[in-house]
């Protein structure tokens, strides 16, 4: 009986690289895991750090997933309209034993319809598009629904990961990975969320990305649009 656990992270240009390394560090320790980096082609991937990671298998070659994760990053918004990688999605989800996401990956998950009636997590700042697809948003760093588990932003992912390892293999090994790598947070500053980090610092952050917040709103509007003419032209 093969008790491999196949762990595959959508690999995509412009991802955050710390949403999908983190929790594949911690989840690539779990027990009889093996995980696939998975796009389009087996070219290097840029990230948004300016370096590039290879993908370990395509869309077509990927084997079906105990765990899909889709992680965040600058790079999300192209997957919105993006019909090949949305039904990749859809399709591994359709038997996969954990639908997950770190940051805004979750609303990749959302424009595919996979969290319509699920709670789910996201970075802070993107956190209200999700109810744009029928996920209800919560401001938590790990949010579990059923067989939904998603984290919020970026660094979200590494505790994540740990829940996720618990769930796959127990709390004992979890702990027993926290501890191999070492996993003892102690930030230099209290300002890891909005609240912390004052109303100055936040607004500071959001006029840096008003822009870019300005137009992935616009994009999932003309989706979620899409999405309904084609709801009420269907048969039936």
């Amino acid at each position: 009986m093969d008790t491999t656990l196949h762990i595959g992270f959508l690999l995509f240009p412009n991802v955050t690289q710390l949403d999908l390394t983190g929790p594949a560090q911690v989840l690539s320790r779990v027990p009889g895991a093996r995980t696939h980096l998975v796009w389009k082609t087996l070219d290097a991937v840029p990230t948004d750090v300016g370096f590039s990671i290879n993908p370990t298998t395509t869309f077509a070659d990927c084997p079906q997933l105990d765990v899909l994760c889709v992680p965040g990053g600058f790079g999300v918004e192209a997957l919105f309209e993006d019909d090949e990688t949305l039904g990749f999605l859809r399709r591994q989800a359709e038997h996969a034993r954990y639908v997950t996401s770190v940051c805004n990956g979750s609303l990749v998950l959302g424009v595919a319809g996979l969290l319509r009636g699920y709670r789910s997590a996201c970075h802070w700042m993107w956190l209200p598009l999700l109810a744009r697809f029928g996920a209800e948003p919560v401001a938590e760093r790990i949010v579990r629904d059923r067989n939904r588990i998603s984290g919020g932003g970026v660094t979200a992912g590494i505790d994540f990961g740990f829940a996720l390892a618990a769930e796959l293999a127990g709390e004992q090994a979890a702990r027993t990975i926290q501890l191999a790598l070492e996993y003892d947070p102690q930030p230099p500053f209290d300002a890891g969320s909005p609240q912390n980090a004052g109303p100055e610092i936040a607004a500071r952050l959001r006029a840096l990305q008003g822009e870019r917040l300005q137009r992935v709103t616009a994009t999932l509007d003309r989706v979620a649009r899409a999405d309904g003419q084609r709801a009420s032209t269907a048969p039936g």
